[in-house]
């Protein structure tokens, strides 16, 4: 199960689980996708993967399932790949 992180890894932007705007790899590494776009070219400086649109957890499945609270902030490694 996808853990939704709750923020951008490159400049902590808030990404609730209804957001349209997280962007994941295929190690849930998490991304805002305006960072994707213009600081990571689209290739994550974690894996060197690709990212696609995180899905949206329906609301009446986060009770059940809720979202990661942990946060990932990692601007160093975000700077070196600009």
């Amino acid at each position: 199960m996808l853990q939704l992180r709750p923020s951008c890894e490159c400049c902590d932007k808030a990404l609730p689980p209804e957001s349209i705007e997280a962007r994941i790899c295929s190690f849930e590494c998490t991304f805002c996708a305006f960072c994707v776009e213009t600081v990571l070219h689209g290739k994550c400086p974690n894996c060197g993967g690709n990212f696609v649109a995180r899905p949206i957890r329906p609301t009446s499945k986060l009770a059940a399932n809720p979202a990661s609270t942990e946060r990932i902030y990692k601007p160093a490694g975000c700077a070196k790949t600009a």
